[in-house]
């Protein structure tokens, strides 16, 4: 039996592979500058990006002069992220560590966790122990972004199976199932690559709905904002993405 979580396995050079054609430098600036916005920080904030990857946000956002803290489990992406920030000439903390122990108190005017990076955990104890995590984090006062798969459009468009072609004839199956009563999205990802070679890895997320998400938030002192359809503030809606903001107490 594999005792390794799937989060652990997944995340390398498979999940570049299968995202990064839709992850252009344009969408990704986009995205900054509805955080910029929807956070609304001075320059010169400390912000940290909560499962950071690759730094895709993290480096852009230190360029526009935030005081940047990237955190990631994956410690590949995290050397990919030290030699990016590097090659931009902007100065990041990049820290190793699960999303669960985040070492830091009191420390930020913000933390953001981006691209459906929330709800991996196994249950629901372990979720919200990261919340408790992120609001020791803050600063009083300090906010804390969620952007997300939105459960119920997940539900209401639901398909059981997906298929992808890629220009470099890369092939991707995935297979769904939805679980409704862990309210997990589990997806089976077959990879068959141009030379003959066929990969396969496990999703499994944790989706919420709004309610679940503020609901989590008033547990471990987060006082809700705002909530948003996307980056971009525009309104929540049945067809959108999730974006939630909440406020430590001062």
């Amino acid at each position: 039996m594999n005792d390794i979580a799937w989060y652990q396995e997944f995340f390398g050079e498979d999940y570049l592979r299968i995202y990064t054609p839709f992850l252009s430098e344009e969408k990704t600036l986009r995205e900054v500058d509805g955080i910029s916005k929807l956070l609304h920080l001075p320059a010169g904030s400390s912000i940290l990006d909560l499962c950071c990857g690759h730094g895709r946000h993290t480096i852009p956002l230190a360029q526009r002069g935030y005081q940047m803290t990237g955190l990631d489990l994956n410690e590949s992406f995290l050397q990919r992220a030290r030699t990016d920030a590097l090659a931009q000439g902007v100065q990041v903390e990049w820290v190793h560590s699960d999303m669960r122990y985040i070492p830091f108190e009191h420390t930020f005017d913000a933390v953001i966790n981006i691209f459906t990076s929330f709800g991996y955990l196994e249950n629901e104890e372990e979720n919200l122990h990261v919340l408790q995590q992120v609001h020791k984090a803050l600063k009083p006062g300090g906010l804390f972004l969620l952007e997300s798969v939105y459960q119920n459009k997940l539900v209401r468009s639901f398909s059981p199976y997906g298929i992808i072609r890629y220009d470099d004839g890369l092939l991707v199956l995935e297979e769904r199932s939805f679980d409704l009563l862990s309210s997990r999205n589990n997806v089976h990802i077959t990879m068959f690559t141009p030379d003959g070679q066929r990969i396969e890895h496990e999703q499994s997320v944790r989706l919420y709905t709004l309610s679940e998400v503020v609901g989590m938030f008033a547990t471990v002192g987060l006082r809700l904002q705002a909530y948003y359809g996307g980056l971009d503030g525009s309104p929540l809606s049945m067809d959108s993405r999730l974006v939630v903001v909440g406020r430590k107490q001062e």
